[in-house]
Order: structure tokens, then C-alpha cells, then sequence
């Protein structure tokens, strides 16, 4: 390749641009801002009869210990009103800082009204308009629910979704564009209903009283595309903080897939300032999956750090030995029971990147690109394990305890560059 043919194609070459957040409202949420620039929150929900009081607090903290900065919790009875002012009062007895959202639906007005304890308690109301009434009833009773959010300081989310549309709105909506020479599908019509349907509320919300800062959106969809159009919309056509979030992701691979793609995709063009991955547990399963798959999302991107990420490579022909992937899990599990201690003595270590190789072809490599890592043998080479620190060999491994030699390793690394 001649001189000039190279310096064309350099020249050619353009760097990802860097993240630029849409600019949006902050919102106070108890101790955590939502928008304005500040770093995407991690939200998650209990599945628990909130009347359940102990049942609810073990699933809360659970929840908040894995990393979730704000829990919603569902109030549709009296019984669960009364149970989730008594879930505050027992975090905050435990010193549990969580906020707590009440998550509404058909009589928030009521509930909000009869148990003045619960409307003091909760640090958000999340308020669907698709659901607050019909006919003349709705607009009283939504008010109604603004009103106690301005009563007692609270911010609210109004969360609109498209399986509880405001039925008036979509229905004109649908008559203006059947009356169009060239009208829009019906998917289009049902994005733009979302659309006007969260930003109407908002602008409501104020009429009454509310101020910019108490108010978040979202609007909820079961499809990425959907997903991706409606709040591209939204962040156009509005500066309101953004909740992130399919309605009804899915199951297991399904799920995570969905949320990741929906989210990413938004996340990398700057929209979002909260995000939850709705997602479908298994039965008696964890509910903690849903905030580990939105904090590997944000990681993934460069937004946030929560965790030292462990790089492994697949396995192939080369590597029918399952010892590195044995030592790729040894590894993840040792740093996941390190990190609540380390978090604390060496601020950083979340940033941390670990590599574990599987042989020749990539391993040195790939372990001089992460801040510690090990290339182990692969079939048929020696039985020796180089070990490369700040992208130089450090050391070589040998014999039965390379996985406790190595492990004493990472100990050191972390203490000497986080301590």
C-alpha cells in the first residue's frame, strides 16, 4: 500500500462520537435526581402483595441491595395502602434510604385521598391517564392525583401505555387520519396517541400546579421499534425526564434481548435519564435479574460502572478443556463477593477489566488490552500460564492452584492501585 493510499484511509476514519445526553428537567426522586444530566437511574419492581408488609420490605431490600436505586411498589387496595406506609416506616427504621414509588391504577385518587399515611410516604406517584377514569370522572380524578402529589411534594410519573390508551384521544386521532388523501398506519397513529397522550397529561399536571421538576414520562410499548419511535418523539418534542421501559419485555433470553436493544439503541442517542427491564421472572425466580440486566446495559455503553467486568473468550476447537471457562466463573463470583467490601475501601474498582483467555491465539492479546488477565493453555500447548498486568507480562503460572494464584493476584492489583 503506497504512502498516500494509507493516509487516505486514516483520514477516512471517524471515531465514535461520544454519548450527548438529551437535555431534560432533574427531578428529585427522595435522594436520587432523575434527568438534568445526572448519571441513568436503575429502577426495578416489586412482584409482592404490598399488604405483605414483611414479604414486600425482603423484597425491597433485596432489590435495593443488588442496585436499584429506585423500587416501585403496586398500591391497588386499601390493604396495600396501609402496607406500604408501614414498608417506609420499617426502611427507614433499617436506615434504608430506597425511594419508594406507589405505582396507581383505576382509584389512585381515592387510595391517595383515604390514607393520607400513604401519600406522605411515597416519594413518587406513578399515575397512568389511560387509567384514571372515563368520561366526565377522568379529568376530576386525575386532578385529583396531581393535587396530592402538590399537597405533600411529591414528583409523579406519568406513565402512559398502549395497552390503556385514552380511548377519546385515539379515537380522534384515528377519524383525523382516516380523513386524510393519505393516511398514516394504524401502528403510526397508535405511537402519535402515546405521544400526545403523555405530553397532554404533562401539560395538565402544570395547568393545575405542578411544577417541571415533579414530572417524569414514559410511554410503554411491548415492541422495540415502537419503543424507539415514541421516545425519540417525546425527547423532540419535549425536555421532560425519561423513563425508559418495555411494558412487557418478555422471558429469559427473549427479555433481556429486547430491553437491551430498545434501551441501548435509545440510550446511545442520548435519550433517557431512568431505565427498568420489565421482565418476566421465572416462577419463584430472582427478581434481582431485571436490575443486573439494566446495570450491564448502562456498563456496556460507557455510562455508568457498576461491576469489574470479566472478559472471557467463547472456546472453540482450540480449547476443549473447560478449564478457563471453570476459572472465567471462579473469577466472577470471587469479584462478586469482593465487591460489597471493596466498593467501600477502594473507590474506582468498579472501572476494573479482567480477562480470562483460553489459549494462544487470542490470549496474550486480549489480556494486555484488560488491566489484569491470564492466557491459559489451550490444547496441546505447554502447561503455562502468562499472566499480563497494565498490558505487560508480569508473571507465568504453573501447576494445580493457577486459579488461587491468580485470584491472589487480582487481590493485590485491586489493593495497590484502588487502596
Amino acid at each position: 500500500m503506497t504512502p498516500a493510499a494509507f493516509q487516505a484511509i486514516t483520514t477516512a476514519m471517524v471515531a465514535l462520537p461520544g454519548i450527548k445526553r438529551h437535555k431534560t428537567v432533574p427531578v428529585t426522586v427522595r435522594n436520587v435526581t432523575v434527568g438534568g444530566g445526572h448519571p441513568v437511574v436503575v429502577q426495578s419492581m416489586t412482584n409482592t402483595d404490598t399488604a405483605d408488609v414483611e414479604k414486600t420490605f425482603e423484597q425491597v431490600k433485596k432489590l435495593y441491595f443488588s442496585g436499584s436505586e429506585i423500587v416501585r411498589v403496586t398500591v391497588n387496595n386499601d390493604a396495600a395502602a396501609i402496607g406500604a406506609a408501614k414498608l417506609r416506616e420499617k426502611l427507614d427504621k433499617e436506615g434504608l434510604e430506597v425511594p419508594l414509588v406507589g405505582c396507581f391504577h383505576y382509584n389512585g385518587h381515592k387510595l391517595l385521598t383515604d390514607h393520607p399515611d400513604l401519600a406522605r410516604a411515597l416519594d413518587k406517584y406513578r399515575i397512568n391517564p389511560g387509567n384514571v377514569g372515563f368520561g366526565q370522572k377522568r379529568d376530576k380524578q386525575y386532578e385529583i392525583m396531581v393535587e396530592k402529589a402538590i399537597e405533600y411534594n411529591k414528583p409523579i410519573r406519568i406513565g402512559v401505555n398502549w395497552g390503556s390508551l385514552d380511548q377519546d384521544l385515539s379515537t380522534k386521532l384515528m377519524d383525523e387520519n382516516a380523513a386524510k388523501p393519505d393516511p398514516a398506519s394504524a401502528d403510526e397513529v397508535m405511537r402519535e396517541t402515546l405521544v400526545q397522550s403523555a405530553l397532554i397529561s404533562a401539560q395538565k399536571a402544570e395547568d393545575i400546579g405542578l411544577s417541571r421538576d415533579k414530572i417524569i414520562l414514559s410511554a410503554k410499548v411491548s415492541r422495540v421499534q415502537d419503543l424507539i419511535a415514541v421516545y425519540i418523539a417525546l425527547a423532540e418534542r419535549s425536555d421532560y425526564a425519561l423513563h425508559l421501559g418495555l411494558t412487557e419485555a418478555g422471558m429469559a433470553s427473549k427479555g433481556i434481548v429486547a430491553t437491551a436493544l430498545g434501551e441501548g439503541i435509545l440510550l446511545q442517542q442520548g435519550i433517557g435519564d431512568t431505565i427498568r427491564a420489565s421482565l418476566t421472572p421465572e416462577p419463584n425466580g430472582d427478581r434481582t435479574l431485571e436490575v443486573k440486566v439494566c446495570q450491564e446495559i448502562l456498563q456496556a455503553l460507557g455510562l455508568r460502572s457498576f461491576a469489574p467486568e470479566v472478559s472471557a473468550c467463547p472456546g472453540c476447537g482450540r480449547t476443549t478443556s473447560t478449564y478457563f471457562q471453570e476459572l472465567a466463573q471462579d473469577i466472577q463470583r470471587y469479584l462478586e463477593v469482593k465487591m460489597p467490601v471493596w466498593k467501600k475501601q477502594y473507590p474506582g474498582v468498579e472501572t476494573l477489566k479482567v480477562a480470562v483467555m483460553g489459549c494462544i491465539v487470542n490470549g496474550p492479546g486480549e489480556s494486555k488490552h484488560a488491566d489484569i488477565g491470564i492466557s491459559l493453555p489451550g490444547t496441546g500447548e505447554q502447561p503455562v500460564a502468562p499472566v499480563f498486568i497494565d498490558g505487560e507480562k508480569a508473571q507465568t503460572l504453573r501447576g494445580d492452584a493457577i486459579a488461587a494464584d491468580f485470584q491472589g493476584i487480582v487481590e493485590n492489583y485491586v489493593k495497590r492501585r484502588f487502596g
